[in-house]
């Protein structure tokens, strides 16, 4: 594959970035094709600094806890806490152990100290209270979400008490079973309680909805936003766990698809903001449907990517990461008829490629499959997926840290 793209390649930048683009999105989504690499944190450090200094974005959303997230936000916007504290409760996934987003929370802070509210930069986590492995308790955004209506309205239009849920709820560790995730009847999703709270939740969120006006005028916009968010998490995470009790054969592809909902939801809640750079997975930015291989077989669904691409249209932007090597992982230098391979020849560490015009260079010589990993946390670019690609970050090469 002899095509030469050095026209279409600039330095990573966050001019070089829009440049490809060629307008500025609301969301920009900036994928990575594996997870912990500190290289792709300090990449992703430099161009949110630069969108706020050069095109004035004000959030950064991560791939990690949506509840998580408010104590880093918290912490960047009023000092609350220490950064120790912002690191060790406000992440999960284990994100919080990574020096680059350490130094993320302590740039932000110290850009914000100071200034007032409306020139402040926010974080926020857009990832449900989820891991691989299971689901969290819907016990914090339920009780959090009741009890502030409690204190703002009329307790007369409360679908329950407190005391209600906190029966309904029981014991936290019956929603956190380990066995749950490979054992549908291990999971309490179906129970008489988990219903009941369904239908609870469900009512709390419609009296927040009917309520908008006197809540935004009691509190602020943002403490009516946080209170969304609790409720969209509360139904978000019953919803799961009910599925988490399904043995049908759809039941990991209903599971997947429904994280990626409350991902987009969550996006959407950020776009409503202001300009926002995210930061996840290419998996769940992009703009195709997303698959994985799992114990149940191979599953396929809508990323929050699509959903969001799918609502807000030309006001997302999808800039995909693609890597050299990590040889520490046994990822080797790319076979040169990958789009890996193609960009390997580049003399630049790090670019920005503009993705329509490398699929119009490479023409007939697109790649028919993407490049084989021989480890399963990293994910090759499908160059089948070009077309829905707005731009790309080339980094060469992943070191071991």
């Amino acid at each position: 594959m002899a095509t030469d793209i050095t026209d279409i390649t600039h330095a990573v930048d966050a001019t070089a970035v829009m440049g490809v683009l060629r307008a500025r999105p609301r969301l920009l989504a900036l994928g990575e094709p594996t997870h912990g690499a500190e290289t792709l944190l300090e990449v992703r450090n430099k161009l949110f600094r630069q969108l706020v200094e050069r095109e004035g974005y004000r959030t950064i959303a991560i791939e990690s806890d949506c509840m998580s997230g408010l104590v880093v936000n918290d912490y960047v916007t009023s000092g609350t806490g220490t950064l120790d504290e912002a690191m060790e409760h406000g992440f999960s996934h284990d994100w919080g152990a990574f020096a680059a987003n350490r130094e993320l929370v302590r740039w932000m802070r110290a850009h914000n100290d100071g200034r007032p509210a409306s020139e402040q930069l926010r974080f926020a986590g857009f990832d449900g209270p989820l891991e691989i492995t299971g689901a969290a308790s819907p016990r914090q955004a339920l009780t959090t979400l009741h009890d502030r209506l409690a204190n703002r309205v009329d307790a007369n239009l409360l679908p329950c008490t407190g005391e209600t849920l906190d029966r309904l709820l029981g014991a936290d560790d019956r929603w956190t079973e380990p066995a749950a995730m490979m054992d549908p009847s291990r999971s309490v999703g179906r129970s008489a309680d988990a219903r009941e709270l369904r239908l609870l939740a469900d009512d709390l969120v419609a009296l927040l909805d009917a309520q908008t006006p006197q809540l935004i005028a009691a509190d602020s916009q943002d403490d009516w936003e946080r209170t969304r968010l609790y409720g969209r998490t509360a139904v978000g995470l019953l919803r799961y766990h009910y599925w988490m009790a399904d043995t049908s054969p759809v039941r990991m592809t209903r599971l997947c698809a429904l994280r990626d909902l409350m991902m987009a939801d969550n996006l959407l809640a950020v776009a409503a903001r202001g300009p926002a750079l995210v930061h996840a997975h290419n998996a769940h930015l992009q703009r195709e449907k997303s698959t994985m291989q799992t114990w149940e077989g191979p599953v396929e669904w809508w990323s929050a990517g699509a959903l969001v691409n799918a609502r807000l249209g030309g006001a997302y932007a999808f800039v995909a990461t693609a890597l050299g090597t990590i040889r520490h992982q046994g990822v080797d230098t790319p076979p040169p008829d990958t789009v890996e391979g193609l960009l390997y020849t580049l003399p630049e560490d790090h670019c920005v490629v503009d993705a329509p015009g490398l699929a119009t260079a490479l023409g007939d010589a697109l790649p028919a499959a993407p490049r084989v990993s021989p480890w399963f946390g990293y994910a090759p670019l499908d160059p089948a997926h070009l077309a829905g690609i707005d731009g790309i970050v080339y980094v060469k090469d992943i070191p071991q840290r």
